[in-house]
C-alpha cells in the first residue's frame, strides 16, 4: 500500500470506525458522546479532504478506492448500532437504521459475489448524497446524547413541579435548563427525520444497484 495523504486519511478513518464505541465502554457519558462526536465529525470530514486531495494531487490508487467504502460502511455501521443501543429502542429509530444496515450488507455481499464485474455498479451521485445524509443524521443524534444528558444532569433529584416551574418560566433558570431540554428536542427531531431521509435515499440507491445487477445475475443458458 503506498501511504500518500490521502490513503492516511482513508486509513484513520477506518480506524476511528470502532473508536466510535470504544468511547462508551471507557468514559461516562455525557463525556462518551462528547468524544464520540468529536471523533465521528472528524472522521466524516475526512471522508471529503482524502478524495478532494487524492483526485488534485493525482493520487488515487487501488488501495484507497478499496477502503475508502468500507470505512464509510464501518462508521455508518457502528455508530448506529451505538446509538440504537444506548436509546429507548424506538420504532421511529430503530427502523430508518434497520433500512440502512440491510442495504449496506445487501450491497456489500452483491459486490462481493460479482467479483471482477462489480465495478459496474459505480458509486452514483445520489449515493454519495445518501453517505453524506446519513453522517449529518448521525452526528446530530450524537448532539441529542449530550443535550439529554446535561439536562438529565440538572433536573436528577429535582421535583416534577420544581422543574416544570423552571422551563415554563414560572422560576428563574439559573443552569440552562431551557436551552438544554430544547437542544434536547430539536436535535432529536432533526436527527431523525434526516435519518429517516438517509434511509429512503439507502432504499433507492439499494434497489438502483440491484437493477443493474440483474443482467449479471442470469443465469448462463
Amino acid at each position: 500500500m503506498t501511504w500518500t495523504l490521502p490513503n492516511i486519511l482513508t486509513a484513520g478513518r477506518l480506524l476511528a470506525a470502532p473508536g466510535v464505541a470504544v468511547m462508551f465502554l471507557y468514559f461516562t457519558r455525557p463525556y462518551a458522546d462528547w468524544f464520540a462526536l468529536s471523533l465521528f465529525v472528524t472522521a466524516a470530514i475526512t471522508d471529503w479532504f482524502d478524495g478532494y486531495l487524492a483526485r488534485e494531487w493525482k493520487q488515487e490508487t487501488r488501495m484507497g478506492a478499496m477502503l475508502d467504502p468500507i470505512a464509510d460502511k464501518a462508521m455508518v455501521v457502528i455508530a448506529l448500532m451505538v446509538i440504537v443501543g444506548y436509546s429507548s429502542m424506538s420504532p421511529w429509530l430503530v427502523l430508518p437504521a434497520t433500512v440502512i444496515l440491510f442495504r449496506e450488507v445487501f450491497v456489500s455481499g452483491l459486490r462481493e459475489f460479482l467479483g471482477d464485474v462489480s465495478g459496474t455498479l459505480k458509486v452514483t451521485k445520489l449515493a454519495k448524497w445518501k453517505t453524506t445524509t446519513q453522517m449529518v443524521a448521525i452526528a446530530v443524534l450524537f448532539a441529542q446524547g449530550v443535550f439529554e444528558h446535561y439536562f438529565g444532569m440538572i433536573v436528577y433529584g429535582m421535583d416534577e413541579a420544581m422543574v416544570m416551574a423552571i422551563i415554563e418560566g414560572r422560576q428563574p433558570d439559573m443552569q440552562g435548563l431551557g436551552w438544554k431540554l430544547q437542544g434536547m428536542v430539536w436535535s432529536g427531531n432533526v436527527g431523525l427525520t434526516l435519518l429517516w431521509i438517509a434511509a429512503a435515499l439507502t432504499l433507492v440507491t439499494g434497489l438502483d444497484y440491484f437493477r443493474k445487477a440483474l443482467p449479471l445475475l442470469e443465469e448462463e443458458k
